[in-house]
């Protein structure tokens, strides 16, 4: 692949130097080498997520909480049938909203329930969790391909519980991820390995005050925010909408709401367009610290349509 990859940017270097064909040429090397990217056997491992973590679709998949993962994983293959979108980022305005929690959830769930394959990633290099939750202990992930070779960032994935849920750890603490997530060569390795998965789940930073979250909008194709009732702060949820450049906000979970029976895992999906008019769902009556946050999310989700 390496010899490969090499010839064909001789080939973009040699032609590159007419400008009226450099724009195709690089659109036509970039799906050369997506279509010839060959993503290397992943070693297995078994999670041993433990109930307390509560990522249910792992520990309790007959729980009701696990359902409603089942349903938001459902929403979600509907409604990338009118739009195309495979690759999303999970974040929140703050920490503590269960962003972690929702990310592994899905993740899993995407997997069993209709056998995609799943990438999940471990992508809040400042306070790594998902690791830990799953019960894998401290692996090897992004932050060490960084440190090392910088070859081919498919080596980290692991497959988990022989499944087609795979699993890409952040790795040691990094001081400054953003120097990780802009740079040219993680977008490379980064935009080969999504080629190669059904759906990619990237546990993000919360949007606040690190500008990971906003990287990350860059690289995928659309955005889940969870929100969790009696937590989220308005002013910080819309300062960090506003941080980004065009946020693709696909939903909104709303974690923990209280207008749901179940006392300690209610949450419930709201596509991003169902800000844009019409009657708006009863629950949100129970968010009373966002009402102000919502009149100013419908009026960015319609500036954004334009």
């Amino acid at each position: 692949m390496s010899k490969l990859y090499d010839a064909l940017r001789r080939m973009e270097s040699e032609r590159g130097r007419a400008a009226s064909s450099s724009a195709p040429l690089a659109e036509s090397l970039g799906d050369i080498i997506a279509d010839t990217f060959e993503l290397p056997e992943s070693p297995s491992s078994m999670t041993n997520a433990r109930p307390i973590s509560r990522l249910v679709a792992f520990t309790d998949p007959k729980s009701l909480a696990a359902e409603r993962f089942r349903a938001l994983a459902t929403r979600l293959e509907n409604q990338r049938r009118q739009s195309e979108f495979k690759s999303l980022q999970i974040t929140s305005a703050v920490v503590n909203e269960g962003k972690t929690l929702v990310a592994g959830n899905l993740a899993a769930t995407l997997a069993k329930q209709s056998g995609s394959r799943v990438l999940l990633v471990e992508g809040d290099l400042h306070r790594p969790t998902l690791a830990t939750l799953l019960g894998l202990g401290h692996l090897r992930g992004i932050s060490h391909w960084w440190s090392a070779t910088k070859e081919n960032l498919g080596k980290y994935i692991l497959r988990l519980d022989d499944t087609s849920l795979h699993f890409l750890s952040a790795g040691a603490v990094h001081d400054q991820p953003s120097q990780i997530l802009r740079s040219g060569h993680f977008i490379e390795e980064w935009r080969k390995l999504a080629s190669r998965f059904d759906w990619v789940i990237v546990d993000s930073t919360p949007m606040s005050p690190v500008v990971d979250a906003h990287l990350w909008s860059r690289l995928t194709d659309g955005m889940l925010l969870v929100v969790r009732e009696g937590i989220t702060p308005k002013k910080e949820l819309k300062k960090g909408l506003a941080s980004l450049d065009n946020p693709a906000l696909i939903g909104i979970v709303f974690n923990e709401a209280s207008d749901f029976d179940h006392p300690s895992y209610g949450r419930y999906y709201m596509p991003a367009d169902s800000f844009n008019g019409g009657d708006q769902p009863r629950f949100i009556r129970s968010l009373q610290h966002l009402e102000r946050a919502r009149a100013w999310l419908k009026t960015e989700m319609r500036r954004s349509e334009r």
